[in-house]
């Protein structure tokens, strides 16, 4: 609509502007003809009176009178200036004029061109009238300078025709009427087209839209409706098949996920019942090793210790299908994230004196409270110390508490052996190990990380991994201070101060 009223915009005025010159040229060429032949009339008349006989006023009087009558009739005015002799205006002698016309009508520029003997000029002027005058308006008009000779006195007189443009500038309006009228009509015209075709073609995109973000929220039997043969319609075909692979697809990946769901809890709980059958008889042997031979009292040391690992596996898998099926829940109140460090370092006080590390609490000195799951929290930043000694290298592991108005956060930062590139996001998957040669001292499951991600998500926050080889790694906790509050930066940073990569 814009280009099409801007193009209109100036189509029209190049038109208006074309009208305009021909009109004036026209009417200029007609004017000045005219006025030289009035001039021309006048000079044959003066020729054929005799010089003695007639005084100079009565050859002035015969001269303009006759113009004045003509003009009055024909639509133009007269004025007849003071003489020019030897090239000199002279000062006697006042212009005669046509009745009611204002002798500033005719342009300063334009008189001082006949203050001396000159040929035929004109220019565009300003008509000024004291009262109306038979067929010459007041407005825009053309003026005409002609010089004659009078036999009287043999003095040089301009003789000044004005026109009126009133005809020419009424013709103008009407043109550009003609234009407005024409060209509103042309542009509602476009805007109809316009409706017309983006109807055709933005609606089905919107229905499409409408349909993907249904799709999109999982109301996977929506579809398009197609109507027609045209590209569009084969559009909508093709999306509507697209959709219907895409759903048999999802059902596809959700039944077998419901699938493996069903079948990790089912194992885990069916192998309750004999793992508690096998727990007794290996408490019995385990308790009886004093009487039993080296060898066989070994076995029932590694036994009791395999299957402490193999509950501690059943354990994580059963909270693992709780998380998957939707069934985890939270316990909300209020946690100092201050008193949870303390009472994980002394959870793990033995494994970090087995490893002759020294886990170093960072206290803020003020209570760092979020709303959140003791349970939960404490065993993320349990399962976050027990990584971090067993990957410390014997030296300190550090434990860092921040807080602020919208969010409070826990960092655990080792010196060990560190993430290689990309390791940061892959730490957190089910079983995955950065080593798999690496022996396990804290007898760990590979579920740990895994779990502690679905326990911060549970809680509406961020739980990250920072690492560089052979410079150790440093794990963020971070929990809104409300459930029902968004986060949007954690109080502490991610890399640690005493990193080389600050970025």
């Amino acid at each position: 609509m814009v280009l099409s009223a801007l193009v209109v915009g100036i189509v029209g005025a190049f038109l208006i502007h074309q009208t305009r010159d021909g009109l004036l040229e026209n009417r200029v060429d007609a004017v000045v003809q005219e006025a030289e032949g009035e001039t021309e009339t006048a000079r044959q008349q003066l020729a054929a009176a005799a010089p003695l006989e007639v005084d100079e006023s009565a050859q002035q009087q015969a001269l303009v009178e006759p113009i004045i009558a003509r003009g009055s009739s024909r639509g133009f005015a007269v004025v007849l200036s003071p003489p020019i002799a030897d090239g000199v205006r002279l000062a006697d002698g006042g212009a005669k004029f046509t009745e009611g016309l204002d002798l500033a009508s005719v342009p300063e520029s334009l008189q001082a061109r006949f203050d001396s003997v000159s040929s035929t000029a004109w220019t565009y002027t300003d008509i000024r009238t004291s009262e109306e005058i038979t067929g010459l308006p007041a407005g825009p008009g053309v003026v005409v300078g002609s010089q004659v000779r009078l036999p009287a006195d043999n003095n040089t007189y301009t003789l000044y025709y004005l026109y009126s443009l009133d005809e020419q500038q009424r013709t103008l309006a009407l043109v550009s009427r003609a234009m407005l009228v024409a060209g509103v009509p042309l542009l509602l015209l476009v805007a109809g087209l316009t409706w017309l075709v983006t109807r055709q073609v933005v609606t089905p995109i919107r229905m499409a839209r409408r349909v993907a973000e249904r799709l999109a929220a999982g109301q996977l039997q929506e579809r398009l409706r197609v109507r027609g043969e045209d590209d569009l319609a084969r559009l909508a075909t093709s999306f509507n098949q697209m959709a219907s692979n895409l759903q048999k697809q999802i059902r596809q990946l959700e039944e077998l996920s419901r699938l493996q769901r069903r079948f990790v809890s089912d194992v885990s709980h069916e192998l309750r019942t004999p793992i508690t059958t096998v727990r007794m008889a290996s408490d019995v042997i385990h308790d009886a090793r004093p009487f039993l031979d080296p060898v066989t009292g070994r076995a029932a040391e590694l036994l009791q210790k395999e299957l402490d690992r193999f509950e501690t596996l059943l354990a994580d898998l059963l909270e693992i299908s709780r998380f998957d099926a939707g069934a985890a829940v939270l316990e909300a109140e209020d946690v100092d994230l201050v008193d949870v460090a303390r009472r994980v370092v002394d959870m793990t006080s033995v494994l970090a004196a087995q490893r002759d590390i020294r886990v170093v609490v960072h206290d803020p000195g003020v209570p760092c409270v979020a709303e959140a799951d003791v349970r939960r929290v404490e065993r993320i930043v349990r399962n976050l110390v027990t990584n971090a000694i067993d990957h410390a290298e014997s030296r300190d592991v550090e434990i860092f508490i921040g807080a602020d108005l919208q969010s409070a956060a826990i960092a655990v930062r080792d010196h060990g052996i560190g993430l290689g590139p990309g390791e940061s996001a892959m730490v957190f998957n089910r079983f995955w190990r950065a080593d798999p040669a690496r022996a396990r001292t804290s007898g760990g499951t590979g579920l740990g990380l895994s779990i502690s991600l679905e326990d911060t998500h549970l809680h509406g926050g961020w739980l990250q991994a920072w690492g560089r080889p052979g410079e150790g790694a440093q794990f963020r906790l971070t929990l809104p201070r409300h459930l029902t509050t968004q986060l949007r930066h954690s109080p502490l940073p991610l890399v640690p101060d005493d990193a080389r990569e600050t970025a």
